[in-house]
């Protein structure tokens, strides 16, 4: 999946809009098939999300507004106050609406909305009053162009990309430079003492992939169906290229070197994410789990060995010696098609869950993807008003040696495949999203409650209901992976509180999880300051859904069918874990023991 992180705050209203807005349009049109309860609520939604359209209309468009696709992003002054206004706005309504609303679904609803403007406001103060505003522009620019010239959508649409960039330019009339903009805002509070300034790291990273993305720009016009942008385009190269060079000279001489946050930050970023514990109980329950987890490849190792006549049985060796199985190019991607055809038997034949009418699609992303999101992930369509676009299974590019060979990558060797595909595919993003897409979930369930415990805990629990009947070498590539989430789970708060190095969890993750030095870097990065405490909410959101399994067969007994409990999970889209918990006792679990419960 795709992440965003809190920790920018003049870009705060984008990172919201990334998780997702709603459509009026969509909602009046689906009036055939929606149910009376779920119109009513998404009006509601509506109103929410279109006051705050304005703020990031880029991410507003590719998610479902209509009417903001020449619309770009709000730098203009006094932001923050603007913004904070317009979501107590918005929380005075809710809870105006909620005193007079009789359905329990509706009122369900509305209290997720009460509690995403509650939080919202709540992270934007908090991000506003202790850190030092940065940002990544390029990266934001280029997300922006890429969600409106995706080839799912229509030509129409993307020829609002040229008046877009006329504006980023500042060559529309009444319109100033975006770059010049965003340098005002990252300045304006430079001299308010106290502030965390951003991660020396972060902002090297920024600009070492800057030039990357700039390119990409270029690369996404000339697949769209916009013609006439060569001027304006070369114009927000060129002003992008300064940009960067001010950020160089203005904002990298005043970083911090050290990326651990203080504590009260870095609880508001688990409590964004979804994850309600300390992180002494995360440290905890990651040192248990890895532990266990640790004892099962122990155990799995020597069978995969023998089976594939390897002369050690150390569980990290053998990781090692199946990595060498490398597959590449066209091959690698329709491997990745044949294992995901061949889950969907699985699915089937094993009653694990309803397998979607439609195919599960993967491909490789372009240079410039992999420089803004370096990990397989899952490129989310529109989830209201959409009119068939599909959710995209995205493997990082792999990038051919000078000499015609191919490097080593921890996305291209066979044993690998299974798992990756599993959580990210089916049964896991791909279905879940999917299954939102076509199965009329409300707006409030599928994007207000959407939080990356809800999320990636269903990713790594489709991993596990896959791994028995994947072959044996992916078994221990899915318990090797599972073993990365339970390190996630303790490495994380850690390093943000400074209980732990650098150094040592890099080691901790060549060495004990057996990533590479790119995979170990990426998720040293992700831990620090690409997204603080999200990594977390793999393993926290995954044993949130054991429990409540567990909770059900207890309770149901003979009674229980795993694959009509997954059908109802991923119903209900991506409620938080409690009240998932309330839905299943009251309409799953009392139906099949009657009345009683």
């Amino acid at each position: 999946m795709k992440i965003t992180k809190i920790l920018s705050p003049f870009l705060m209203t984008a990172s919201l809009f990334l998780a997702g807005v709603a459509n009026e349009a969509a909602a009046q049109g689906a009036s055939n098939f929606l149910p009376d309860w779920v119109q009513r609520s998404n009006e509601i939604a509506y109103r929410v999300l279109e006051s705050g359209a304005k703020f990031a209309p880029e991410f507003a468009g590719q998610t479902g507004v209509t009417g903001y696709d020449e619309e770009i992003f709000d730098l203009g002054p006094n932001l923050f106050e603007r913004q904070i206004q317009n979501a107590r706005d918005n929380l005075e309504m809710l809870q105006g609406l909620l005193e007079s609303e009789e359905d329990p679904r509706v009122r369900q609803d509305i209290e997720i909305m009460i509690k995403n403007a509650e939080d919202n406001i709540e992270a934007t103060t908090i991000n506003y009053e202790k850190v030092l505003p940065y940002g990544n522009l390029t990266g934001l620019v280029f997300a922006g162009f890429s969600g409106l010239l995706d080839k799912q959508v229509p030509a129409q649409r993307q020829q609002a990309a040229l008046v877009r960039l006329r504006k980023y330019t500042g060559r529309e009339e009444g319109y100033e430079p975006l770059t010049e903009l965003a340098m005002k805002r990252l300045s304006e509070r430079a001299g308010v003492p106290g502030l965390i300034k951003p991660f020396v790291g972060e902002v090297q990273q920024d600009l070492q992939r800057a030039p990357i993305m700039i390119g990409g720009l270029e690369q996404v016009f000339k697949a769209s169906h916009v013609e006439g942008y060569e001027q304006d385009l070369a114009l927000l190269s060129k002003q992008l290229t300064e940009y960067n060079e001010w950020v160089r000279e203005t904002i990298l001489p005043n970083t911090r070197e050290s990326a651990a946050l203080p504590r009260e930050l870095y609880e508001l970023q688990l409590k964004n994410f979804g994850v309600d514990a300390s992180p002494e109980e995360l440290i905890k329950i990651g040192q248990v789990a890895f532990m266990n987890i640790r004892n099962e490849m122990i155990a799995l190792a020597p069978l995969v060995a023998e089976q594939h006549g390897f002369d050690t049985d150390d569980y990290r060796e053998v990781l090692k010696r199946l990595k060498k199985d490398q597959i590449h190019g066209e091959e690698l991607m329709q491997a990745y098609r044949d294992v995901i055809a061949e889950l969907d038997v699985i699915m089937q034949r094993e009653n694990l869950a309803t397998v979607p009418d439609e195919p599960a699609r993967v491909r490789m992303a372009t240079a410039a993807e992999t420089a803004q999101v370096p990990s397989a992930h899952l490129d989310i369509p529109r989830l209201v008003g959409n009119t068939g676009e599909f959710p995209e299974f995205i493997v990082p590019k792999i990038e051919q040696n000078d000499d015609g060979s191919w490097p080593q990558s921890d996305y291209a060797y066979r044993a690998m495949l299974w798992t990756l595909t599993a959580h990210e595919a089916r049964p896991g993003h791909e279905m879940q999203f999917t299954t939102m897409l076509r199965g009329g979930v409300s707006t409030a369930r599928a994007l207000f409650a959407f939080n990356s415990a809800n999320v990636e805990g269903w990713g790594l629990y489709a991993e596990a209901i896959a791994k028995p009947y994947m072959p044996l070498d992916a078994q221990l590539v899915s318990l090797q992976y599972r073993l990365l989430r339970a390190a996630r789970i303790w490495l994380d708060p850690m390093l943000n509180l400074g209980l732990t190095s650098v150094d040592e969890a890099r080691r901790v993750l060549i060495e004990e999880v057996v990533e590479d030095e790119l995979g170990a870097q990426t998720e040293l990065d992700r831990y620090t300051f690409r997204s603080p405490g999200q990594a977390t909410a793999y393993y926290f959101g995954y044993e949130k859904l054991w429990a409540l399994r567990a909770m059900t067969e207890m309770r149901l007994k003979d009674l229980f069918n795993a694959g009509q409990f997954h059908d109802f999970i991923l119903a209900q889209g991506l409620l938080p874990p409690d009240v998932l918990r309330s839905s299943v006792e009251e309409e799953f679990i009392a139906p099949r023991l009657g009345s009683g419960g």
